[in-house]
């Protein structure tokens, strides 16, 4: 069994900081994680302190069950702690135990107070959030379809997608890429290192230039453009170059001989 302390220390908050959002899931239970990797914590209750704002003193907190109050001086001397255990990262607080609940929100290790033992399960911004994923998923898929195939083709060389093939085929590997990460995807169509190595990479593929690994050349004459350091990929050098306000002349010769 695990037990762990919040590793900032216990420290001074008030009662009444503890005011976020705390909606309980649909049947009236608030769900905790602990930020905990063992299957069992418990939690640890001792010595644990707060700012009382309403006393303006520090006071000790715990947790029993029996109790109506979390502060130690105003339960029965005969009061035990009731254990607080995380069991597979969770614990569920039904809403007919406020006690345990405000326990849990003002301990020192939530989250919500600095600390970095367990924080509350945010029910109603989690929706929210997958929500706006599908969304984005749904907007990514849709662009796939809408797009102009010259600028699917820029996304697809910029990600090594092959484009010798048919059309279908190309769409088919972007909506796997859609699907999987649909933010990386949007935003590439107005990336501009997406654009320039989808580029590079044309005007490799017709041989314009050559990408060796010690430099990248021009294809007729082999004249250097950029040396590459060793172990770096000679087109994400050739890319971060072309973006430089040097390689202007280079980029404007590449995108002639394209015919672009």
């Amino acid at each position: 069994m695990e037990t762990t302390q919040n590793k900032r220390g216990t420290r001074g908050i008030s009662t009444k900081s503890a005011s976020a959002k705390t909606e309980p899931r649909s049947n009236g239970i608030y769900e905790y994680m602990s930020r905990s990797g063992g299957s069992v914590h418990m939690l640890i209750q001792s010595g644990v302190t707060i700012y009382d704002k309403d006393s303006n003193s520090v006071r000790e907190i715990r947790y029993c069950e029996n109790e109506n109050s979390i502060f130690k001086d105003e339960q029965s001397s005969n009061s035990v702690k009731t254990p607080i255990v995380f069991r597979m990262g969770r614990i569920f607080v039904n809403e007919n135990k406020p006690n345990l609940k405000k326990y849990l929100d003002v301990h020192p290790g939530n989250e919500l107070n600095g600390g970095i033992v367990f924080y509350l399960v945010d029910n109603e911004a989690n929706a929210e959030k997958e929500i706006e994923i599908e969304f984005l998923a749904v907007d990514a898929i849709s662009m796939v379809r809408d797009k102009p195939i010259e600028d699917l083709m820029s996304v697809a060389m910029a990600f090594n997608i092959s484009t010798d093939r048919k059309v279908a085929e190309i769409k088919h590997d972007l909506l796997q890429m859609a699907k999987s990460n649909p933010k990386k995807f949007i935003e590439s169509f107005d990336n501009p290192v997406v654009s320039m190595k989808a580029k590079i990479k044309q005007a490799e593929s017709m041989q314009i230039i050559k990408a060796d690994p010690d430099a990248i050349r021009w294809f007729d004459s082999n004249k250097i453009i950029i040396s590459i350091p060793a172990g770096q990929d000679p087109v994400d050098v050739m890319v971060r170059y072309c973006l430089t306000e040097t390689a202007t002349p280079v980029v404007a010769e590449i995108e002639r001989q394209l015919g672009a």
